[in-house]
């Protein structure tokens, strides 16, 4: 049986007692109606894992103390940072959380000419709290000890000019109609940004600029893909290639 796994924004160290808040007091209590003396897993996105065991269900959260550490690490030896043009509600956070699961390191959501998704100053603020909490729900699901950063929303533009000539970060922008796949590129990078566009795709000329900003024209096949669908098989092919997603890396 799977052992629960819960995230706190705290400090962690064997023999010391926390409060999980109401959000995941109701969890252990009302959905998996955990015992006390139940043991769970808890970690806090620094790497490694302490199990804990139950000691007060209260109406405001639950007291738990922690015992012992494990030096777990989950995270791929390829630091994938995956630029995102910002889609609808659902489909972004599907995106995000397959991501999540997938290994990336980062996500930057981006926005595109073509974005049907606007976002004032406010509404970048929200999103991006859900989006966190989007991570951190899946990376308590699928074993990872580091949450992903999730970043503020920003123009394409504005993220191009903060990446060009990154060293030792080989960059990929998806296109249908690019003329080499994956199969074809050579070097073997350590850190690697896949560029996504939104529902739409990126526009002639975004496309014109990711690539004289230095990142290289890749399809992913003879069939156009939702952009969900896109960064996820992206992802992955980039994860079987260089990352942990192949036998040799198990």
């Amino acid at each position: 049986m799977r052992k629960t796994r819960i995230f706190v924004d705290t400090r962690l160290e064997e023999g010391s007692r926390i409060r999980l808040g109401v959000e995941a007091g109701r969890y252990l209590a009302k959905v998996l109606r955990l015992e006390p003396g139940a043991i769970f897993s808890v970690f806090n996105g620094e790497g490694g894992e302490f199990e804990a065991s139950v000691e007060k269900l209260e109406h405001d959260g639950v007291q738990a103390l922690v015992g012992a550490y494990a030096n777990t690490d989950r995270e791929s030896p390829l630091e994938i940072t995956l630029v995102q043009g910002v889609s609808r509600g659902e489909r972004m956070d599907f995106t995000i959380q397959k991501a999540v699961e997938l290994g990336v390191g980062t996500i930057v959501p981006v926005i595109t000419q073509r974005s049907v998704v606007r976002l004032d100053a406010a509404r970048r603020a929200r999103r991006l709290e859900h989006w966190r909490g989007v991570a951190v729900h899946a990376s308590q699901q699928c074993g990872r000890t580091r949450v992903p950063m999730v970043r503020s929303a920003r123009g394409l533009d504005e993220w191009l000019g903060e990446n060009a000539g990154r060293d030792r970060q080989m960059g990929f922008v998806l296109a249908p109609e690019a003329a080499r796949g994956l199969d074809e590129v050579e070097a073997v990078p350590g850190r690697v940004a896949l560029l996504v566009g939104p529902e739409g795709g990126l526009s002639e000329e975004e496309q014109a600029l990711a690539e004289r900003s230095g990142m290289q024209a890749l399809a992913l096949g003879p069939r156009i893909l939702r952009t969900e669908t896109a960064a996820l098989a992206a992802i992955t092919a980039l994860q079987l290639r260089w990352g942990d997603l192949s036998v040799q890396s198990r």
